[in-house]
C-alpha cells in the first residue's frame, strides 16, 4: 500500500517503472514483435531492425543516464515474472473437492490468453440450433464475453504483489474468473459498471488497445454484460471480494441431445490447432487444448477414421494434413 501511494505521488503506474535488475539485451522480444506484426503495426523498420524509439513511446523501455532499461510492463508482457500466470481448473460438480482437469499457463500474455480461452472452450457445452436448413452451434456462454473478461483480468490486475495469479475455475454451474487486486484508486463497482475507468497498468492498457484487445476505456464490464444479454444468458455476477475482482458466468445444464456437440467442439479445436501447426506433437496439442495426450491421440484416431485428418510421412519427421470437405 505504501509503494502504491508513492507511485500515485509520482503519477506513475507499476508497469511504467524501470525493472532495474533486468538487462534489456538479454530479453527475447519475439512474442511482442509478432503480436504487433499480426495487428499490422510492426515494431520494426523496413530492414527488420527494432524501432527502439517506438518502444520508448509505448514505455516498454526507458532511458536513464544514457542506458536503456526494460519497464515492468515489458517484463509482464513477456511473462518473465513468476506472478504472471493463469491457473485453470475444471472441477467435478459445484465445489473444488475434485479436479477433472488442471493447467497452468505462463509465458507471454498473448499466448496465455489464447491458451486460457481454448481451455475454457474445451469445457463448455455447445448449443445446437436449426436455422432454416442449417444446423448452427454456439457455446453456452458467449465467447466474446469470456474473452473480454480474460482481457480485463490480465490488463487490470495488480502485478506489484508477487505470489498471486489469475485463476479460472470451471464448475458444473459456472465459469469463475478471479483477478488479484481490487478496483484501483477508490473506484467503486457501481462506477465501474457504469463505465468509469481508472487504469492501474497504463503500459499494458496502451499495448492491448494498440493491438485491438480493448475498444474503449471503461467499457469492458458493460460489454461483458451486453454480450450475455444478446445471447439470452443470465447476467454474470461481478463482485469485488476483498482484494480480488470475481466474475461468475452462469452455465446451463447440458441436454442429452447436446452431449455429442461438446465432443464435436473439442475435435474442431484440435483440427484448427493442427491446421496452424501441422508438425505439432500430441503433447504440445494436449497442453494447448488443456486435455491429456491420451485424449488427443484418441481424437486423432477418430478424425483419421472419419477422413478429416491424414498423416503425411513417418511418425517422427512427418506432419498432419487436415482434409477439406
Amino acid at each position: 500500500m505504501i509503494h502504491e501511494l508513492e507511485r500515485q505521488r509520482l503519477h506513475q503506474s507499476f508497469d511504467e517503472q524501470i525493472a532495474w535488475d533486468q538487462k534489456l539485451d538479454s530479453l527475447d522480444l519475439t512474442p511482442l514483435l509478432q503480436a504487433f506484426e499480426q495487428a499490422g503495426k510492426p515494431l520494426t523498420d523496413t530492414t527488420g531492425a527494432i524501432n527502439w524509439p517506438r518502444l520508448r513511446t509505448l514505455k516498454l523501455i526507458r532511458t536513464e543516464q544514457g542506458k536503456d532499461y526494460p519497464t515492468h510492463g515489458l517484463m509482464i508482457l513477456l511473462g518473465l515474472y513468476d506472478q504472471v500466470e493463469i491457473k485453470c481448473s475444471r472441477f467435478k460438480g459445484t465445489t473444488m473437492a475434485i479436479f477433472l482437469d488442471k493447467k497452468e499457463y505462463s509465458g507471454d500474455l498473448f499466448q496465455q490468453l489464447a491458451n486460457t480461452e481454448t481451455f475454457i472452450k474445451n469445457h463448455l457445452h455447445l448449443r445446437a440450433e436449426i436455422l432454416g436448413l442449417q444446423r448452427t452451434e454456439t457455446y453456452e456462454i458467449p465467447i466474446p464475453a469470456i474473452r473480454e473478461a480474460l482481457t480485463n483480468a490480465v490488463v487490470h490486475r495488480d502485478y506489484s504483489n508477487a505470489g498471486r495469479d489469475i485463476k479460472v475455475g470451471i464448475y458444473d454451474d459456472m465459469v469463475n474468473i478471479v483477478s488479484p487486486g481490487g478496483l484501483p484508486n477508490g473506484l467503486t463497482l457501481k462506477e465501474a459498471l457504469a463505465g468509469r475507468s481508472e487504469i492501474r497498468n497504463r503500459v499494458l492498457a496502451r499495448i492491448f488497445r494498440e493491438l485491438g484487445y480493448i475498444e474503449q476505456w471503461g467499457s469492458g464490464m458493460a460489454r461483458i454484460r451486453e454480450y450475455c444479454t444478446q445471447a439470452g444468458n443470465q447476467l454474470p455476477d461481478i463482485q469485488e471480494n476483498g482484494d480480488f475482482i470475481d466474475i461468475e458466468f452462469h452455465r446451463t445444464p447440458l441436454h442429452p441431445e447436446e452431449k455429442s456437440s461438446e465432443k464435436s467442439s473439442e475435435k474442431s479445436s484440435l483440427l484448427t490447432l493442427i491446421e496452424s501447426n501441422p508438425k505439432a506433437s500430441a503433447k504440445i496439442l494436449a497442453e494447448t487444448l488443456g486435455i491429456t495426450s491420451r485424449a488427443v491421440e484418441k481424437q486423432i484416431s477418430q478424425l483419421k477414421k472419419q477422413g478429416k485428418l491424414q498423416r503425411i510421412g513417418p511418425a517422427k519427421g512427418g506432419h498432419w494434413k487436415v482434409m477439406k470437405a
